[in-house]
């Protein structure tokens, strides 16, 4: 984390917010870029609309160096194949979805093709290309351009399975020697359904990575939460333009590994420290606005894209961005002035008051309780949102940041009010919140003070000393609330389940290491209105 990389005095840069080295790099690299022919331009945002009967218009605006349109323009769009195709839920994950994906150079006329039946692939709807430019210097890499492609799809039927085909001039998915590389996706029921959904944190690129990617589909998710530090394209995550080894080309090895998931499983990422990149935009977050196309109902999507909601069956999912409320990591610390915990505490409100909606899960990356030796919790979180989700009993919160499996008692005001074994069930309207770390996905594993315990292997303890990253520094505290510790690859499975009034709907949680093996599980139980 040392190492210089994109030009900007180590000293220099430690007191610079996310904005200020943004504009420091613009100075610099763009007179560069200029002269070599090159312009550094994000394309403009827009989408098509599933719409029978109509196609709504996309725009497409790709700046790019001179001479890699150049070396492009003749290139046959028949020989160009799409990769990286990921999907994500609108607002309504009844009637919305958006298919993404990537091409590796300039194609013309990109779209999505959409049907009931393979075969039958007749509605054909524009798509909007997002170019990524990333001039030599500012990365490990030469000039990189990056060209990511999104059609929003609406109006679409609740609880009905859709087949779809991404192409472009050249490359018509509908044509019979191309079948094979069409997709399906399944939007939410339009009526209360049991279901699925996995989620875990720090996946990165690699064999780990890959292995867990293997056993996601075999849950048969409804979607999956990623809980922040995707790619990990930016290694060193401390949201400074000295982070070594900074290199764009991971997102394109990233996409392509989670496409045997992504392209059927809408994958739902929040932003974690490691996401912000300093270079694209003054929040850091410029590149992940080229990337994906998530919800656009949270509080502010110039600052905080990353930040949104949506009701799957009786389940509500906030994604929040503790990057704004982060001690540890002060990159972005603030950038939203208060209005997302404002909107934190609405959306809360919102969904309690809601005889539709029975749990409310909120994920995000960095831990408000957890016992790593690396980062430990966050003390941001603990003062600014877990009082929230205390007041209005949400029923699990998910985290990542940490490497490891790492699950809580049941805790209410920093105590813990209620002992949560392996197989216990907890009782958030009268006991408190549970907290699990799920950020085992890929990367390289962090350790744990206390000796490990999970499923099969418990092995309790009174206390566990650890530490709390607060305004003032790392701060020791001994805590009593670290129920299981795993320390190897793993994801988190949710198995979701309905009941009639007057009765417990449930949040079966289980904890999946990849190798198969079951390491934690509990449940989360709630009377239904």
């Amino acid at each position: 984390m040392d190492t210089p990389r994109m030009g900007v005095p180590e000293q220099l840069a430690a007191r610079m917010s996310m904005a200020e080295q943004h504009e420091y790099l613009r100075a610099r690299f763009s007179r560069r870029t200029m002269i070599s022919g090159g312009a550094v331009t994000l394309g403009a945002v827009a989408g098509g609309a599933f719409v029978p009967g109509a196609v709504a218009q996309a725009a497409t605006k790709t700046s790019v160096p001179t001479r890699t349109a150049a070396r492009t323009e003749s290139v046959d769009g028949a020989l160009v194949a799409p990769f990286g195709r990921h999907l994500a839920w609108g607002s309504d994950p009844r009637t919305e979805i958006t298919v993404s994906w990537q091409v590796p150079v300039p194609v013309k006329k990109p779209f999505v093709r959409i049907g009931a039946h393979p075969w039958d692939l007749s509605h054909k709807i524009d798509a909007e290309v997002r170019t990524l430019f990333t001039p030599a210097g500012v990365g490990a890499s030469g000039n990189h351009t990056q060209y990511y492609v999104h059609a929003k799809l609406t109006h679409l039927r609740p609880g009905r399975t859709y087949y779809y085909g991404v192409g472009h001039a050249g490359f018509d998915p509908a044509e019979a020697h191309l079948l094979g590389t069409l997709g399906t996706f399944t939007t939410a029921p339009a009526h209360k359904e049991s279901f699925t959904f996995t989620a875990f944190g720090d996946e990165g690129v690699g064999y780990h990575g890959l292995a867990n990617n293997s056993l996601l589909l075999g849950q048969n998710p409804a979607f999956h939460l990623h809980a922040g530090d995707i790619a990990y394209a930016d290694p060193a995550g401390a949201g400074q333009t000295a982070d070594a080894g900074f290199d764009s080309r991971v997102w394109d090895q990233f996409l392509a590994q989670t496409e045997s998931v992504a392209k059927s499983v809408p994958w739902m990422p929040a932003y974690g420290n490691h996401d912000m990149e300093a270079w694209y935009s003054p929040n850091g977050y410029g590149g992940e606005d080229a990337r994906w196309n998530l919800p656009d109902n949270g509080p502010d999507k110039k600052n905080l894209p990353g930040v949104y909601s949506f009701v799957y069956g009786n389940t509500a999912v906030i994604s929040l961005d503790a990057n704004d409320i982060s001690f540890e990591i002060p990159a972005n610390l603030g950038i939203s002035g208060g209005t997302q915990t404002k909107w934190l505490e609405a959306q809360l409100k919102k969904y309690r008051a809601s005889k539709d909606v029975d749990f409310v899960v909120v994920f995000f990356h960095h831990c408000a309780y957890c016992t790593s030796t690396s980062h430990a919790s966050e003390g941001g979180v603990r003062q600014e949102w877990v009082p929230l989700f205390e007041k209005y009993t949400v029923d699990l919160v998910i985290n990542g940041h940490n490497h490891q499996y790492e699950r809580t008692d049941v805790i209410k005001a920093g105590e813990v009010t209620k002992k949560l074994p392996i197989g216990g069930t907890a009782y958030p309207e009268t006991d408190g919140v549970v907290y699990v770390t799920a950020g085992a996905a890929g990367r390289s594993l962090y350790a744990f003070t206390a000796p490990v315990s999970y499923e099969g292997h418990e092995n309790e303890v009174e206390s566990v000393a650890s530490f709390i990253n607060t305004k003032e520094g790392k701060v020791n505290e001994t805590v009593a609330w670290s129920r299981v510790r795993y320390l190897d690859y793993s994801f988190l499975r949710v198995d979701v389940t309905l009941a009639s009034r007057g009765r417990l709907a449930t949040l079966k949680v289980r904890g999946i290491a990849e190798t198969g093996e079951e390491v934690d599980h509990f449940t989360v139980a709630r009377r239904v209105r």
